[in-house]
């Protein structure tokens, strides 16, 4: 079944099939933004683009609405390119061919996308269509949200009109968000030194696959496997049982995606490579032991492959993996403002060996406070400098605190409610908006975040409620009619 033969919200599908078809990784949205420019023009509406390639398209008021208060429909038109290994997909020219199954749109082996493609979808809905009786909407759509949201923190003051703001960005449908953690990376970069194998060894590679993976904000709580810490492990127990040497230590892939897979090649000598197999299975069925209920398809796994030219020094190799051992991963602490919601974490997003000499370890912290982000950054810090690693902090992002007395937030409760006969639950999100960075450049702007369901967000498993997509594009629709008239 295609999505353009799903009967509602039948034009928000049309676009989000459209949208599926252009490659648009972070850093790479070139397509996406000349797509939204011929549209803008296409259906004789105003746009503007900033120097960082963020868009705005404007739909003017309908007539009679012209003294309702201008409201800003923001998305990111960026996506998190994860797929499986084994999927033989191009990030920079193959299409995602959405599929259908059981209620649910997903993309088999990749990404789906609907972070945040189905905002842009519904954006384009709304200012597609001529009989919706509405005052003046503003389009927002940032670039680079998911590396580094470079969109947001470059986008100036005056670039949009609106005092009011729905970010369509969120995964939870039913809940209305009003605030959310700022963040930043802690990057580790470390020169390590080689030698030549002997004669005497053999070559493996080692591969830990089959993990769920997940968005670091949404999901860090909930436990799932982190391939960078699994394969560490295995690593130091080979290095402990054999001696072992390694050539290439290649995990994760996203700042902001709990690693799924991870592969390293080692070096082991031929005399005590018969013990290999045995090692790994015991190993393999100790951590699907702690973990099967969370990670039914985790593999541990390894082949024979060709000899490499180096290894790494045993010294280099013994702080290496020490740091990782002790770098943390999950949850630090937990709100004493909001029951169940995370105050801070780190994510140990990737650790990656090029053929240069260096090793990049990449880390995320989040936190909605402050003080407690740096913290964890620097606690990072100074593990990572035990492996003798040039570290560096980005500039982050900040967190955007909740406001109970919105009006927005009671607009669309009370729309909620009408349309559905049911109370929203009113939430604070553990992951990050662009909402901290936009109340920055305009304080007196009144925000909210809702969206539909979409669960495994970041990963091959990523799929967008059909269901919740309807109720999305109800309330939205319902909100923009109820925005109030100046005051």
């Amino acid at each position: 079944m295609s999505l353009l033969n799903i009967p509602y919200p039948k034009t928000v599908w049309k676009y989000f099939d459209e949208i599926s078809r252009i490659p648009r990784l972070s850093k790479n949205e070139s397509k996406i933004r000349k797509y939204l420019v011929v549209f803008a023009l296409s259906h004789n509406l105003e746009y503007k683009e900033d120097e960082v390639g963020n868009i705005l398209i404007i739909k003017p008021a309908s007539p009679g609405q012209e003294n309702k208060k201008t409201i800003v429909l923001q998305s990111h038109m960026d996506m998190v390119g994860e797929k499986n290994s084994d999927h033989p997909h191009n990030w920079e020219t193959d299409p995602i061919i959405p599929v259908i199954s059981d209620g649910w749109v997903h993309s088999p082996g990749t990404t789906l996308g609907a972070d945040d493609g189905i905002g842009i979808a519904a954006q384009m809905a709304i200012l597609a269509d001529n009989s919706l009786e509405i005052g003046r909407i503003e389009c927002l759509f940032t670039v680079d949200e998911e590396s580094g949201m470079t969109g947001a923190i470059n986008l100036k003051p005056d670039f949009i009109s609106g005092n009011i703001l729905l970010n369509l960005d969120s995964e939870d449908e039913g809940i209305l968000y009003i605030g959310c953690a700022g963040g930043m990376d802690t990057v580790g970069k470390i020169h390590y030194s080689t030698i030549i194998p002997d004669d005497e060894s053999c070559a493996y590679e080692l591969s830990v696959t089959g993990l769920r993976g997940g968005h670091s904000g949404d999901e860090i709580h909930i436990g799932y496997g982190n391939s960078v810490k699994i394969m560490n492990s295995l690593l130091l127990l080979l290095t402990k049982k054999y001696e072992i040497s390694i050539n290439r230590f290649d995990a994760g892939n996203l700042r902001n995606a709990i690693p799924r897979e991870a592969f390293a090649t080692i070096t082991i000598k031929k005399k005590l490579a018969p013990n290999l197999e045995q090692t790994i299975k015991e190993y393999h069925l100790d951590i699907f032991r702690e973990l099967h209920k969370l990670e039914p398809d985790l593999k541990a796994d390894f082949h024979v492959v060709q000899m490499p030219d180096y290894i790494i020094s045993p010294e280099d190799q013994r702080l290496l993996l020490l740091a990782i051992e002790n770098c943390p991963h999950g949850v630090i602490g937990w709100s004493k403002d909001m029951k169940d919601l995370v105050e801070t974490s780190t994510n140990l997003a990737s650790v990656k060996f090029t053929s240069d000499g260096m090793i990049t370890i990449v880390t995320t912290q989040r936190s909605s406070n402050d003080q407690a982000k740096v913290e964890a950054a620097a606690m990072v810090e100074k593990i990572l400098k035990t492996a003798k690693a040039d570290v560096k902090h980005s500039e982050g992002y900040p967190g955007w605190k909740p406001n109970l007395s919105s009006e927005i937030l009671k607009i669309t409760r009370n729309s909620y409610l009408r349309l559905f006969g049911e109370e929203p639950k009113v939430r604070a999100i553990h992951a990050g908006l662009e909402c901290g960075l936009i109340f920055e450049k305009n304080r007196n702007i009144d925000m909210i975040s809702f969206g539909p369901s979409i669960q495994g967000a970041h990963t091959p498993e990523e799929r967008l409620s059909i269901d919740s997509t309807k109720k999305f594009w109800d309330l939205l629709v319902d909100v923009i009619r109820n925005i109030p008239e100046k005051s």
